[in-house]
């Protein structure tokens, strides 16, 4: 038994290039840690909490998982249908399966930051382009991600259903997509999640909600109020994650 192969030699040397090249890229020393005291005196600047604001920062919370859950809900209602188009076993023919890739990839490429940006400039600030902006990037992600799932469904519920006549769109609906929900809906889960997160950045640029606040509170030093909106945040993705691990044992 040949415990290394030349291959493998071949791979480990690649990838060893690859990690020095990308350490000296990215200036990472550890030894930079040494001024390690400095983030604990500045955390120690967050405590204790200022709670004053507290009913006003519950709002921009509510504003923020908003503007998440549209964001992923309607970016996963037009993806169901791309994706369909965009797996090789359900889709028409290999022109609409191509383009359907690509629409889907040119969405997943451009950052929601970015398209927040582009949308500014037609739609004002405000949460409304947030949540576009988070419609975009999700049609991109969640489109790829359902067909892959699509992809790799059993053919045997398809053929049955072909076998008694009916149509394509039919044998989709009743044999793929029953197959696929339970992950379908992990997804989704993972995407809200991941909203909550990019809607912060978005506050960055006068999307609104928490993620604005946390950038006003970090640029006026006030880091009692710093300390309650990462709070607000933790709470947030902790809730969407017991929800969503909730409803998808409801669902399997």
């Amino acid at each position: 038994m040949v415990w290394f192969k030349r291959s493998q030699f071949l791979i480990l040397l690649c990838l060893s290039f690859l990690v020095i090249g990308s350490m000296k890229l990215t200036e990472f020393d550890l030894s930079k840690f040494r001024d390690f005291h400095n983030m604990g005196d500045f955390l120690s600047k967050w405590f204790p909490m200022n709670t004053e604001s507290l009913p006003f920062l519950f709002q921009e919370s509510l504003l923020t998982i908003a503007i998440a859950f549209l964001g992923s809900l309607f970016g996963l209602i037009i993806a169901l249908p791309l994706s369909f188009m965009a797996a090789r076993n359900t889709s028409k023919n290999r022109f609409v399966y191509f383009v359907t890739r690509f629409f889907l990839s040119f969405l997943r490429s451009v950052p929601e930051f970015v398209f927040g940006l582009i949308l500014l400039t037609t739609l004002g600030l405000g949460p409304f382009p947030a949540v576009i902006a988070i419609i975009f990037h999700n049609i991109g992600v969640l489109g790829k991600l359902i067909s892959e799932l699509i992809e790799s469904a059993e053919k045997g519920p398809m053929e049955a259903m072909s076998a008694v006549g009916a149509s394509k769109w039919i044998g989709n609906l009743f044999a793929v997509l029953p197959q696929i929900w339970p992950n379908v809906l992990s997804q989704f889960f993972y995407r809200f999640e991941v909203a909550i997160r990019t809607s912060l950045i978005l506050g960055l640029i006068g999307g609104g909600g928490i993620g604005q606040q946390l950038f006003i509170h970090f640029k006026t030093f006030q880091y009692q109020l710093v300390s309650v909106d990462v709070l607000l945040i933790m709470i947030m993705v902790i809730m969407v994650d017991y929800m969503g691990s909730k409803i998808r044992e409801k669902v399997i």
